[in-house]
């Protein structure tokens, strides 16, 4: 244990550990696996994610989706919901959409079993895109199921397409100021707001960008901060790191 503690140490003080949540995928889905792991499953998380949290000082752990989520929210000082495929829309009352993706029930049980943990911990969270959608879900909003004037899907993650406005004496104002330029990969968007959390930042056109609870370490955005230039110095990820310890 001392061996440990003192591994997570940085400049004097503990390294905490964010958990992050990823997606399952099989081996047929990987490019130049072998034929014969085609039904193998496998547990992902895009890298982008990690990386931030290792340059705001925290230890990324991944999080499959066969861990009890009890027993792994006890064990973490902060968790990022990151982004990935469409949640059911049955989560919040709503029939299948023609342009929504098909649901991945198992990962959106376990994501909202974990917010239901971290919730009762007042664990510090971070949202990102899907994560702000299971946020808001989980509170008991709904979603849009089809924005496509926000998917710019075929241009680099790293292209800032819109700024969007930050409401003061929040958060993200004080991360940010009062705007901030940001990517938009996607095609989902915050209908009705869940209970017991504020927007934060909004588009133009009045679309959700952000949202914060009002009692709780928690902050979500639509955009992906991980996939911007400045992903290494942003300071959403120092913010979950800073609260997680």
């Amino acid at each position: 244990d001392a061996g440990w503690n003192a591994n997570r140490r940085v400049a004097g003080m503990a390294r905490p550990l964010i958990g992050l949540t990823g997606g399952r995928v099989y081996g047929r889905d990987i490019a130049r696996n072998l034929d014969v792991l085609g039904d193998s499953p496998i547990d992902i998380f895009y890298a982008d994610y990690s990386q931030a949290v290792i340059a705001a000082g925290g230890i990324p752990v991944f999080l499959p989706l066969d861990l009890g989520p009890v027993d792994v929210v006890e064990k973490l000082d902060g968790l990022l919901m990151t982004g990935g495929d469409d949640i059911a829309p049955d989560r919040y009352g709503a029939e299948l959409g023609p342009d929504t993706h098909a649901p991945e029930p198992t990962r959106d049980a376990y994501e909202l079993a974990l917010l239901d943990c971290a919730v009762e911990r007042a664990l510090p969270m971070l949202g990102v895109c899907r994560g702000l959608q299971l946020v808001n879900v989980h509170a008991g909003g709904t979603l849009h199921q089809h924005v496509p004037e926000h998917a710019f899907i075929d241009e680099p993650g790293s292209v800032e397409q819109h700024v969007v406005a930050i409401e003061a004496d929040s958060v993200l104002a004080e991360l940010y100021g009062p705007n901030k330029s940001v990517n938009s990969l996607h095609h989902q968007s915050i209908d009705q707001v869940g209970h017991g959390l504020r927007v934060t930042a909004t588009t133009d056109d009045g679309g959700i960008e952000g949202v914060e609870h009002i009692d709780l370490p928690l902050v979500a955005v639509q955009w992906h901060p991980e996939m911007l230039a400045t992903a290494a110095t942003d300071p959403l990820f120092r913010w979950l790191v800073d609260r997680a310890k």
